[in-house]
């Protein structure tokens, strides 16, 4: 592993290599209580999350983390989704993990798609984790759309997968305008019209997962902002609610917006994450 700069990331960590060529990262605590694969969302990267990774390094947790296939420093189009390899690629990142530290207790966060995205990789396969905590999952995408547009974006998604076909809205990340403003000029985001496919994988990725729901054991902690106008906390509700696991819980951040490790609150976000880790890295299995 050798250095990421400081000046990116804001964090101590080392490139990490597991075997699918992205641009990997991690912080490895020796002696550390647990592990942590952490995913990011939709059109961004690892580098926004440098507030949680400290965090979690301070709680005594390695972290790694890696820029999903088309987005920060991971090559592919920019910003178009296919969650099957998405997936695919956190189901490696996991078997990596499981090689190679298999004594130290592992947990999978995830955000928005990345929540998503680590949602559908632990319903196909469990193995190897302690617990899951998943923040402002995207569960529920457009479900308010006519069936005709949703056969349409389906249709374009297979024909012209590269097509703009909306806009995300400004100012709904964080109640921080300069959040905002920082990931406007942050060149690894992403800030074009969402494209055909990936408005398509988003509005329908989570219909395989409603039904495994009642397979689901694993300790899960979900936190959604209750202002969050990105994606709605109805999902992460419907979630909780439908899960087997008898250690769940949902967290309402009051007024919390989409991203609540970047949001005025952020410190009760981290605080309860990490917290809730700890107590469950330092349990028996």
């Amino acid at each position: 592993m050798s250095g990421v700069p400081r000046m990116w990331l804001n964090a101590a960590m080392d490139h990490w290599d597991f075997g699918r060529s992205l641009a990997g990262y991690g912080s490895v605590v020796p002696g550390a209580r647990a592990q942590v694969l952490l995913v990011h969302g939709y059109a961004e990267h690892v580098g926004r999350y440098t507030h949680l990774i400290e965090a979690l390094v301070r709680a005594n947790f390695s972290v790694y983390a890696f820029d999903q296939r088309g987005h920060g420093r991971s090559p592919g189009p920019r910003a178009l989704l296919r969650l099957r390899d998405l997936t695919d690629d956190h189901l490696a990142a996991r078997a990596w993990l499981r090689q190679h530290a298999p004594e130290v207790p592992t947990f999978a966060v995830g955000h928005s798609v990345g929540g998503l995205v680590t949602a559908l990789s632990l319903a196909r396969d469990p193995r190897g984790l302690r617990g899951v905590v998943l923040s402002s999952p995207a569960l529920v995408v457009g479900q308010e759309e006519p069936a005709a547009k949703r056969a349409a974006l389906r249709l374009l998604s297979r024909v012209a997968p590269r097509t703009p076909v909306s806009v995300v809205a400004k100012g709904i990340l964080s109640r921080d305008p300069e959040i905002d403003r920082a990931f406007e000029a942050d060149t690894l985001c992403y800030s074009g019209r969402v494209q055909a496919r990936s408005a398509y994988e988003m509005m329908t990725g989570a219909d395989a997962l409603w039904g495994k729901l009642g397979n689901w054991t694993l300790p899960t902690l979900v936190i959604h902002g209750d202002a969050d106008r990105l994606i709605t906390i109805e999902g992460s509700r419907r979630f909780v609610r439908n899960i087997a696991s008898q250690d769940r819980e949902l967290w309402e951040a009051p007024g919390g917006y989409h991203e609540l490790f970047n949001d005025l609150d952020s410190q009760l976000a981290l605080d309860k994450v990490t917290g809730w880790l700890a107590a469950r890295s330092d349990s028996a299995v």
